[in-house]
């Protein structure tokens, strides 16, 4: 563990949608492994609630950003680099998921997946590599989703723009692979945050299920028979960042107990 905490100490790292569920723990991990940790949201009393939560781990410091506005990107970033210095991380955890049936989606849910899932991860990203590329050290870690890898029903939206995600993932990965910039993707199963618990109220609400039998059909995807927790995904996110993972570029690695395997 000192070894880690050593690898990060200095670091600089941004983790939007850092306000509660995975980007929250995602936030105390890089932490509690030496790095200095920007928290990005659009909420301003969720961010100071956090702020003071995680500041027990470390140097933390919030910015009001709405992932979705070019402006609002660049003011955040410059507020962060500011305060700490060049980001050397970037966390883009920032995502919202809807559900419809295919012909009763329209354009306005359409794009608005497209806007907080692909946009967002599109801005963010040009906003910080070029200090990365003129630093040549980077570390980019997309939240994408198992939605990213395969099908499911009744979230085309969500699923077309965590496939795009990954697409740009890759992509942009082979862009900077020679450039000390490693680009990847985290691709959670059903994680236990405020998302899978709308959706299980969404279950219980249109089939009269009970919370546990809600419960249990989402868990049901994943072949351990449990949701992920929020700290499994902010485990792989660190050990993305690390200086000893620099081989690993261009990836969607899936934290979901093998449904994707």
């Amino acid at each position: 563990m000192n070894n880690l905490k050593a690898a990060l100490k200095g670091k600089h790292a941004l983790v939007t949608g850092a306000s509660r569920g995975i980007g929250l723990s995602i936030a105390q991990a890089l932490l509690q492994q030496g790095a200095k940790v920007t928290i990005a949201a659009r909420n301003q009393s969720s961010l100071e609630q956090a702020t003071e939560q995680l500041s027990a781990f470390g140097d933390v410091f919030s910015v009001v950003m709405d992932a979705t506005n070019a402006d609002s990107i660049a003011q955040a970033v410059s507020q962060a680099q500011a305060y700490f210095g060049a980001i050397a991380i970037l966390v883009n955890n920032a995502g919202q998921a809807q559900s419809a049936p295919f012909l009763r989606t329209d354009l306005a849910q359409f794009d608005a997946m497209f806007d907080v899932n692909v946009r967002s991860v599109f801005m963010c990203s040009q906003a910080v590599l070029p200090k990365m590329l003129e630093n040549s050290w980077g570390r980019i870690v997309n939240i994408a989703s198992t939605a990213g890898l395969k099908g499911y029903s009744y979230v085309s939206s969500y699923c077309a723009a965590k496939h795009a995600v990954i697409g740009l993932t890759r992509s942009l990965a082979m862009e900077v692979a020679s450039k000390g910039v490693t680009i990847n993707a985290i691709c959670p199963g059903y994680t236990e945050t405020e998302l899978v618990r709308d959706a299980i109220s969404n279950i219980m609400r249109k089939t009269g299920r009970t919370e546990e039998q809600a419960r249990a059909e989402l868990s049901a995807s994943n072949p351990q028979g449990k949701l992920i927790q929020p700290e499994q995904v902010a485990s792989a996110v660190v050990y993305l960042c690390l200086p000893a993972s620099s081989g690993i570029n261009g990836q969607a690695i899936a934290i979901d107990g093998g449904e994707t395997a």
